[in-house]
């Protein structure tokens, strides 16, 4: 059985960040980059995104945690270093996955 993944970030701010989650999601084979709360510019995030990958992987914005709408199926996995995360080499990964970074300046929202 074959699942899915997918890269993003909440309250990402800048656009140089973005450019290497797209260029990261596209040489990873993401089924989907994503931002959620974003303040950045898709344009300028195109000088770091040196794969094109705007070009060759689904991008959504959505302005909210309440406001996304994954896939069915697709569990939203936060990606934090905090005293309650699970290290990666035991964390069991769901076979369709959104995995999301916190901002530049704090942590994910609940």
């Amino acid at each position: 059985m074959r699942g899915y993944f997918a890269l993003g970030a909440e309250g990402i701010s800048k656009s140089g960040n973005l450019g290497t989650i797209l260029r990261t999601g596209h040489a990873f084979g993401a089924s989907f980059v994503f931002t959620v709360n974003g303040r950045v510019d898709l344009f300028e995030a195109r000088a770091t995104d040196t794969s094109g990958g705007i070009d060759h992987v689904p991008f959504f914005d959505w302005p909210s945690v309440e406001e996304m709408a994954l896939p069915a199926g697709c569990q939203l996995v936060g990606v934090e270093l905090v005293e309650e995360s699970i290290p990666l080499p035991s964390f069991r990964h769901p076979l369709r996955a959104a995995y999301i970074l916190g901002p530049e300046r704090g942590s994910l929202s609940k």
